[in-house]
């Protein structure tokens, strides 16, 4: 404020002007944002320098000004400066005396400032010049942040009222408590309030209009406290309508985040699940890396016993030949028979316990394969118990699945139990709505009752008077015998002037009740609107309700599919199971011809054959059909994906069923447009 004040010396001096002592002073003692100049007389060059200070100011958002007795160059120079400013929220401008061009100058403001929320111009003669209340008025028409506007005091003439009229029709915004806006201790009259009451049906926002002091008969005023009383149950019950459109927009972002969680909740179970089965098929494939290697090297040491049986039966054949060799010698050199023959003998149990080692080394090595075969066998044992701990855990998932379904089900359950309620509350409100219209209804009918039954009578009066006027004049007739001449003449000159002053009683009676019969008109075309209103809320209200019904049965199907999915997902779980306990039967189908192969040590090289073969047909088997379960685990988790994408689509139309059953709700279209 301290720069605010050596700007406005600043101006003042470069005007040729000395700044005020008492401006000064007010600037030296202000709160902050609140700038008082009341009862301070202005000058010009102080207009002018507040003129160009207050655009630039961002700290003041209330301006006083009252009784500063500003002239209409200074109030034009200081309105101009607060066309460009867009931080004032209040101005006083009481007390000034402003008229013409003071009233050009603030419909200019009013029609270029977005900010002033509040303008006080009581006291003053803004009314007094048609031409520039027209203009201010013209202004307030196009202005759309002013909310408060006293204009108390002014000279306001019916003409003035009727602008002011065309303007509340057009402005939306005059909608604060208290005197909004204020038109006491004006001269409205008949005309005006006339004008002021057919304005109130196109801005439905007013809810109050203090025309007192105005010379408007008290028929109008009713009409327009009426007026301001249906204006005040509109705005009532579009707060109530507000009210429940906040609750329910809370209840579904309430439901559509519980949704998402439990959404993302599931999806975070499914990719812990994933990446468990993925790590343990990763496992399981290392294993079986491992279990081939070790088949392999089964392979290899069968081999390296195959080339020692095919060493030993060379061996044989070498020693048969020999002997052959011997028998063939022994009939050419028989003394030499009985030494060879013995060199044979000491070489065959040579030969015969080298074959008896060679047989029981083959026997070890063949326990130690066999024990091999049973540590594979336990390994695929092991596998085994892990699918089926998968196959449990795959279970559980579904059961959870099968859970969290019923829970969604219950939730939309829920969904439409709410859609009930507000059905009945909505039906509720119809009926006290209709209930209220009759009573205006009867209340109106009983008005023009009283109001024509008051007319009558006082027509009545009249007639008594005008009786008791003529007997006056028989009696004065009598009385004034000897001035007839001039009694005549005056006679004349009261006969004609009570003559006047009947058929103006009687043409302002006959305005009254023509006034009367065109309330009464469009009382009964409002009713009647009203009607149609309600009788257009009941069909949509019916539409809605079959569109809930359809929704239901939806949800019915959808249910239903999901189950009969359920019940399939079962089947091929059980199926399965089946398989599963079938290939366990043919691998301990398999371990008991191995243990019935053990006993044959003669065919043991076929049976090896056999068995390799077996083993390698069945670990085969067992990747394709791990494959295909994989292929039925991801088939299914689309499905599971598809589901809950059906899921989210349902939930969200449901959602907008519920928006839109709101948004078309009877009380909304009741209420006035916002």
């Amino acid at each position: 404020m301290e720069e605010f004040r050596r700007s406005y010396s600043r101006l003042c001096r470069e005007s040729g002007a000395e700044p005020q002592e008492a401006v000064l002073q007010q600037l030296h003692q202000l709160p902050r944002g609140r700038l008082d100049l009341a009862t301070q007389s202005l000058t010009v060059e102080t207009c002018r320098a507040l003129g160009k200070l207050l655009p630039r100011e961002t700290l003041c958002t209330e301006l006083v000004l009252s009784d500063c007795m500003l002239s209409e160059e200074g109030a034009t120079l200081l309105l101009r400066g607060l066309c460009a400013n867009t931080v004032l929220r209040f101005l006083d401008l009481k007390g000034n005396n402003l008229r013409a061009a003071g009233a050009e100058a603030l419909g200019k403001l009013l029609q270029q400032n977005k900010s002033i929320q509040s303008l006080t111009l009581e006291w003053n003669s803004l009314g007094t010049w048609d031409d520039a209340f027209a203009t201010f008025c013209g202004g307030l028409a196009a202005n759309g942040a002013l909310q408060r506007l006293d204009l108390r005091n002014n000279q306001i003439s019916h003409k003035g009222a009727e602008e002011l009229a065309l303007a509340l029709k057009g402005n939306t915004t005059l909608q604060q408590l208290g005197f909004l806006p204020d038109l006491r201790w004006n001269n409205v009259g008949l005309l005006g309030g006339r004008a002021l009451m057919n304005c109130l049906p196109s801005n439905r926002t007013l809810w109050r209009l203090d025309l007192a002091g105005n010379n408007i008969p008290g028929d109008v005023l009713r009409a327009v406290e009426q007026a301001m009383g249906h204006s005040q149950d509109r705005l009532t019950t579009f707060q109530e309508n507000q009210a429940r459109t906040h609750v329910l927009s809370k209840e579904v972002q309430h439901l559509r985040e519980e949704k998402s969680k439990q959404f993302l909740d599931l999806m975070e179970t499914i990719d812990k699940q994933r990446e468990e089965m993925a790590k343990s098929s990763r496992a399981s494939a290392a294993r079986v890396g491992q279990l081939q290697e070790a088949l392999n090297e089964r392979h290899s040491i069968i081999n390296a016993l195959k080339a020692k049986l095919q060493m030993t039966e060379a061996a044989l054949a070498l020693s048969e030949q020999k002997a052959q060799d011997l028998g063939e010698l022994l009939a050419t050199a028989e003394q030499e028979q009985l030494s060879l023959s013995q060199r044979q003998a000491k070489e065959l149990k040579l030969e015969q316990q080298e074959a008896a080692e060679r047989e029981s080394k083959l026997l070890r090595d063949l326990s130690a394969a066999n024990e091999k075969n049973l540590l594979l066998q336990n390994q695929v044992d092991e596998l085994e118990r892990k699918f089926r701990c998968q196959q449990e855990q795959l279970f559980q998932t579904r059961q959870e699945m099968t859970s969290m379904s019923a829970e969604l089900k219950m939730r939309a359950i829920q969904a439409e139990e709410r859609l009930d309620m507000e059905k009945r509350r909505c039906r509720q409100s119809l009926e006290d709505s209709e209930s209220l219209r009759i009573k205006e209804v009867e209340h109106m009918t009983r008005h023009l009752e009283e109001s024509e039954k008051a007319m009558q009578e006082r027509v009545q009066r009249l007639e008594a008077a005008r009786l008791s006027l003529e007997e006056e004049l028989s009696r004065v007739k009598a009385a004034a015998l000897s001035e007839r001449g001039q009694a005549e003449e005056e006679l004349i000159k009261a006969k004609s002037q009570a003559r006047l002053e009947e058929q103006q009683r009687l043409a302002h009676l006959e305005d009254k009740l023509r006034l009367l019969a065109q309330a009464r008109d469009e009382a009964q075309g409002a009713c009647l609107q009203q009607k149609q209103v309600v009788a257009e809320a009941q069909t949509r209200v019916s539409q809605l309700g079959l569109q809930v019904e359809g929704l239901r049965r939806r949800l019915e199907e959808l249910q239903q599919e999901l189950s009969l999915k359920d019940q399939e997902r079962v089947a091929e779980v059980s199926r399965v199971r089946v398989e599963l306990q079938e290939q366990n039967g043919r691998l301990q189908a398999e371990l008991a011809a191995q243990e019935a192969l053990r006993e044959k040590a003669a065919a043991l090289e076929r049976q090896l054959k056999v068995m390799a073969s077996d083993h390698r047909e069945a670990l085969l088997d067992r990747e394709s059909e791990n494959a295909s379960l994989r292929e039925k685990l991801r088939l299914r988790e689309a499905e599971i994906a598809r589901i809950r994408d059906e899921e989210a689509q349902r939930a969200s139309f449901l959602q907008n069923a519920v928006l839109a059953y709101v948004q078309a709700s009877p009380v909304r279209t009741l209420s006035p447009p916002k």
